[in-house]
């Protein structure tokens, strides 16, 4: 009887040894985990509230300086603590991106590729508010549904103008900007793109492949995948509209064979101006060539260039343009007008087929005209731009590069602003795009204050923030073209100036350096679409001069020293007009 008792008391001896062992085991466990999931509700609440207080920049480490990202929402202090900061600058690190005065800004650059984003998430909210609203604009379409259609991406009917809008886009803002172009027909496509045109698209889909709801218009359906919801576009009182958009163009020398030059004509006995232009618009021709009693419709081409126009007299001062048949005309000598109808040769563009062997860089200081630029060789080569940041007002002007990822070598070139060392030497070539400081700073403030087609306010320019933006700004203007020219592997240097008044050469030159290859009537193309979307809209004052004379005093020294570094590399200097004023 003892013996297993015994057994029984060792047995519950271990027991209880065990069970302190697993009670104290599991206590510990618990512990160790209460700790972590608290440590990782605390960071989330911080990332939680950085992202939507704080700018997305990491604390940045300049020379002995920390810059805490706090100090960074501020733009007046951020601008002031850059400059600031050259006094703590570590002196080695200046020689090696350039003169001791100048500081990388790549941090704040860097800012930009996540700031549509940002924008994007802060606006869903509003635009699921007011969601109900924008239902009730579906009553309010004024044009006809006529069909589901296939889209050939090969040969698109609707090209005439061509429209992306990711968030906003309704079947009525597409209806609007095709009738105020003057073309007939309005399609809608992956619920964000819209296509003007004058043709109806020849393969009828099937009604319930059109799937796609609007983006900005519940209930609405803006085409599908490859397929369009085409509108006829109703008459909105538009003659006035239309009248407007019609551009002279001046007096030119008729081409010697009328017929082969121009490809579609008209002979009305009382011709105007708007009987001319609404024909050659409706036949799809940017240029209308009036003549009384003839009218003629067509294309800028080698053989009627608009390069050589002469004195208005050689056609007769016009006394009324709405009538042409009070104005005599000497004989060869013919009105030419710019229709609302978009030069549709050079629109259609394509991602790369192949991964491009270079990687290319569109290098400037923002505010350059990058964007402009970037419109021109798109046009000119057919193919797309990307970008290292992403915009996403960009990508609804049309630049589908803008999503895709800047690595991928998809794109012919891509959009850069940042300078150093590191971000050069990424890219196996560039093309640096120059501009004038004074005219780059201010084009750079209006943007910061009113976006890419808006003008800065008289509040703006007298405001604290103007001179710290110059302080800051210039030595940056200065510093991104010295880093380009010491780190740059492979660079063609070109002037926004000179690309302004020899666009035609200076394009050519561009899509050389890009291996591309362009005809000349696609050149003519651009040309005549040279300013795209990109012209600022407002007001903006005459002969204002926003710089004090210690802001020339500084900018003019960063032109002098710009100056001297691209004629030590053996490049032509910066153009007159850069010359300290």
């Amino acid at each position: 009887m003892a013996k297993p008792f015994f057994r029984l008391q060792k047995f519950l001896r271990r027991t209880q040894f065990l069970l302190f062992f697993l009670t104290a085991a599991y206590l510990m466990a618990g512990s160790l985990l209460l700790l972590q999931r608290s440590r990782l509700v605390i960071q989330q609440g911080t990332r939680g509230t950085s992202n939507i207080q704080v700018s997305p920049v990491s604390d940045m480490v300049i020379g002995v300086g920390i810059l805490d990202t706090r100090t960074m929402q501020n733009p007046r202090l951020s601008s002031k603590l850059l400059v600031d900061m050259d006094v703590l600058h570590d002196p080695t690190s200046d020689q090696r991106y350039g003169p001791r005065w100048l500081i990388s800004r790549n941090s704040e650059l860097r800012q930009l590729r996540r700031r549509w984003f940002h924008r994007f998430i802060n606006e869903q909210e509003p635009m699921q508010a007011t969601g109900s609203k924008v239902t009730q604009h579906t009553g309010e379409n004024k044009g006809t549904y006529v069909g589901c259609f296939s889209d050939d991406s090969r040969e698109k009917t609707l090209k005439g103008a061509v429209f992306y809008d990711l968030r906003k886009m309704t079947v009525s803002h597409c209806q609007e900007a095709c009738a105020e172009r003057a073309y007939t027909y309005a399609g809608l496509e992956y619920g964000a793109e819209c296509y003007c045109g004058n043709k109806l698209p020849i393969m009828i889909a099937k009604q319930e492949e059109c799937n796609n709801e609007c983006k900005g218009e519940k209930g609405s359906i803006c085409g599908g995948v490859n397929r369009l919801s085409v509108y006829r576009v109703e008459e909105l009182r538009a003659g006035a509209k239309r009248r407007r958009n019609v551009i002279y163009r001046g007096c030119f020398k008729a081409p010697e064979n009328l017929t082969v030059t121009f490809p579609a004509s008209l002979i009305q006995p009382n011709l105007t101006v708007e009987m001319c232009s609404e024909f050659c618009s409706k036949k799809e021709f940017p240029l209308a060539i009036i003549g009384r009693p003839e009218c003629y419709c067509g294309y800028p081409t080698m053989h009627f260039t608009l390069h050589d126009s002469v004195d208005r007299l050689f056609c007769s001062r016009l006394q009324n343009v709405s009538s042409m048949a009070e104005v005599p005309r000497e004989e060869n000598y013919y009105h030419v007008y710019q229709t609302p109808v978009q030069d549709t040769r050079c629109t259609d563009r394509i991602f790369l087929t192949t991964k491009s062997k270079v990687f290319v860089a569109l290098s400037s200081f923002p505010g350059a005209g990058n964007t402009w630029a970037r419109h021109l060789i798109e046009h000119a080569t057919g193919y797309y731009t990307g970008s290292y940041y992403f915009d996403g007002t960009l990508y609804n002007k049309g630049f589908k590069g803008e999503k895709d990822h800047w690595r991928s070598r998809r794109t012919i070139c891509v959009k850069t602003h940042e300078s150093g060392k590191r971000e050069i030497e990424m890219f196996d070539s560039a093309i640096l795009l120059i501009r004038n400081p004074y005219k780059s700073l201010m084009a750079e403030f209006n943007r910061k204050c009113a976006g890419h087609l808006g003008y800065a306010t008289d509040r703006n320019w007298k405001s604290k923030e103007w001179p710290d933006f110059v302080n800051s700004y210039a030595s940056w203007w200065a510093s991104h073209v010295l880093d380009w020219l010491k780190y740059g592997k492979h660079l063609f240097v070109i002037h926004y100036e000179d690309l302004k008044q020899n666009l035609i050469p200076k394009l050519k030159e561009m899509v050389e350096f890009l291996n591309m290859t362009v005809t000349e009537d696609r050149l003519l193309c651009v040309e005549n679409n040279r300013d795209g979307n990109f012209k600022r809209s407002g007001a903006r004052q005459k002969d204002f001069e926003p710089f004090t004379q210690e802001m020339k005093d500084l900018i003019n020294s960063y032109i002098l020293t710009v100056d001297e570094a691209l004629k030590r590399r053996n490049l032509t200097g910066l153009p007159r007009e850069y010359v300290p004023r």
